[in-house]
């Protein structure tokens, strides 16, 4: 197949590496012209993916119109917020692009204003292209470097099932398994959603809270996500795998997790909003937060470590402060299977 990647990232620029072990012929369409410019002469991306050589197969584009009219498939590895803005780029040059099928989602976040999900978005920009998404926990740096990797292709149910099996096939080797989902938007939500624990992970290292707190923290995120993911419209089966509590348990525990990282800094005293403004790479989360908060508030859902997590990164309250509100909620039973009676499970 003839693979487009918009975005060179580290983890746009690791897709391309495994892409190119697939076999596939492989285009990586950074953002910025000098960043193609030095890619193409060093053959490593040393800003965001260094160490890994780029093999000269793998060609380097920058005009989006030109590397799509042999594109069978299109990889949008953009930040969730520019997704749109890049779709509208790529909509004068579907006419041309005779061979295009699929567009894959990369990124994980929503749109601030619609609450859109990226595939939503494509779908409206790019008629009469399938719009799915590829998640998962996928580290860019071990990607790159063929570590074993598990991920779900979400497809839209309205493409025949031997299709969605043959890009299955395509994406899949020795070292990345893909595996099938039809949940397109539930997939989306899980990796929106565990980039906002993940910051409320990094806030339980910060304070060096202990492996117990930090377990009772990732059971209890859990649970939120999947009763936000569900009435979000995802299907709670969905959160329960690799999109879901994979990428959660990845996220929240991974050094080289941005997520956890920004919650970690945040509960050392650093602010957040500075943070952000030093932060070369995109910390998906920290929109996430705000975007989500709303949502709940608009439709009158309890999201109470979603709301904690949100006021330290935006109303200056403490991370300790956060903590030590959570732990002093009213007592509740943990499930409604669990419970004397119904009223005690809320």
């Amino acid at each position: 197949m003839n693979c487009c990647i918009l975005g060179a990232g580290a983890w746009g620029t690791a897709m391309a590496l495994h892409l190119d072990r697939c076999g596939h012929s492989v285009t990586l369409v950074p953002r910025r012209m000098e960043q193609a410019l030095e890619i193409a002469s060093s053959r490593e991306n040393a800003d965001y993916l260094p160490g890994f050589e780029l093999p000269h197969r793998i060609q380097i584009g920058y005009e989006i119109g030109p590397v799509l009219m042999e594109a069978d498939v299109l990889f949008f590895a953009c930040p969730s917020q520019a997704i749109r803005d890049l779709a509208q780029q790529v909509q004068p040059h579907l006419a041309a692009a005779r061979q295009l099928k699929l567009g894959l989602v990369m990124c994980k976040g929503l749109e601030l204003d619609s609450f859109k999900a990226p595939a939503e978005i494509l779908e409206e920009s790019l008629p009469g292209i399938h719009c799915g998404v590829l998640s998962g926990p996928t580290f860019a740096g071990e990607v790159a470097a063929g570590q074993p990797t598990a991920v779900v292709l979400a497809l839209p149910a309205a493409l025949e099932l031997e299709s969605a099996k043959r890009y299955q096939e395509a994406f899949s080797n020795a070292t990345l398994r893909c595996y099938l989902s039809s949940d397109v938007r539930g997939t989306e939500l899980g990796g929106t959603l565990k980039n906002i624990y993940a910051i409320g992970a990094g806030m339980c290292d910060g304070l060096e809270l202990g492996d117990n707190a930090k377990a009772a923290y990732l059971t209890r995120s859990l649970n939120e996500l999947l009763k936000l993911g569900a009435a979000l419209g995802g299907q709670t089966e969905t959160f329960y795998g690799l999109s879901g509590f994979g990428d959660l348990i990845a996220t929240c525990s991974g050094a080289w997790s941005r997520n956890r990282t920004l919650g970690q800094q945040v509960a050392q005293g650093e602010k957040a909003e500075s943070i952000m403004q030093q932060q070369k790479t995109v910390v998906e989360g920290y929109r996430a937060t705000e975007c989500l908060k709303h949502y709940c508030e608009r439709e009158k859902i309890d999201a109470p470590i979603l709301f904690k997590i949100y006021a330290v990164l935006y109303e200056g309250l403490g991370p300790d402060e956060a903590i030590q509100s959570l732990m002093t909620r009213d007592l509740k039973a943990e499930s409604p299977a669990s419970c004397h009676s119904p009223t005690d499970y809320v």
